[in-house]
């Protein structure tokens, strides 16, 4: 699966990093954590978080992951989005809560790291 596979699945809005919706999705995480984010996750993973801060991109950059969706309606500030399109992270933004997302994709086979 493709993180362009993703805006689908998901119903989701492309707001940064369209660019990179052909990487391909390895796995997924799911965590408002940082610290679990960044002892878990693995390149090439899908983040699922309500985060939308800047070190949200620092570690999406930092681990490599194909994308971060941002669940419950959550809308990252013009300055996350400016760097996240610099970097070329996508971000994709979604209206469900993170349960229904992470269960979307784990229905469209995407599978967890743990």
């Amino acid at each position: 699966m493709k993180a362009s596979d993703l805006v689908i699945e998901l119903h989701a809005q492309v707001v940064a990093g369209a660019g990179n919706l052909d990487r391909e999705v390895t796995g997924g995480y799911a965590s408002d954590l940082l610290s679990c984010v960044m002892a878990a996750a693995q390149p090439g993973n899908v983040w699922i978080t309500l985060q939308a801060h800047m070190n949200v991109i620092a570690i999406a950059v930092l681990l490599d992951l194909s994308a971060v969706v941002i669940t419950e309606g959550v809308h990252p500030d013009a300055e996350v989005l400016a760097r996240a399109e610099e970097k070329g992270v996508p971000v994709l933004l979604c209206p469900q809560g993170t349960f229904s997302a992470v269960a979307q994709l784990a229905q469209a086979g995407i599978g967890g790291v743990r």
